[in-house]
């Protein structure tokens, strides 16, 4: 069963986050039940998904079609669960993901880079994360 395309290409905060992305080594984007995602390598994991619902109850979706889930720093989870900005994303949630959504309201681009960067640690080979640290 294919998907519908749930966002679009010329969304600016996804021009955003794609650009915020690149800066990480191996970064591939795939298109996953009609949502971009990013992994860390072309087969790697999966560390970031733009777009994305709240369950407000059995086969309601709240969306948020303009919002980044990602799988926090575990040392922050508890921090970014407590701020209003974030929100427990259906699905990735229990596993421990968050949402930020990227609309009504002024975004800090570099604590999304630095949210993405996390994420990113998460999953990455140490190939990876060793070209990762090189890079600063």
């Amino acid at each position: 069963m294919s998907h519908p395309v749930m966002y679009d290409e010329d969304d600016p905060a996804l021009a955003r986050l794609r650009a915020a992305a690149a800066r990480l080594p191996e970064v591939h984007e795939k298109v996953s039940h009609g949502r971009p995602v990013l992994t860390a390598g072309e087969k790697g994991r999966v560390f970031a998904v733009y777009g994305g619902s709240v369950k407000v109850r059995p086969g309601v979706h709240e969306q948020h079609g303009h919002a980044v889930l990602l799988k926090p720093d575990p040392a922050d989870a508890g921090a970014l669960a407590e701020d209003p900005r974030f929100f427990s994303p259906a699905y990735y949630g229990p596993a421990g993901w968050v949402g930020l959504d990227l609309a009504g309201h002024d975004v800090a681009w570099d604590e999304v880079a630095e949210l993405l960067d996390a994420s990113y640690r998460t999953v990455a080979s140490r190939t990876l994360l060793r070209r990762l640290d090189d890079r600063t």
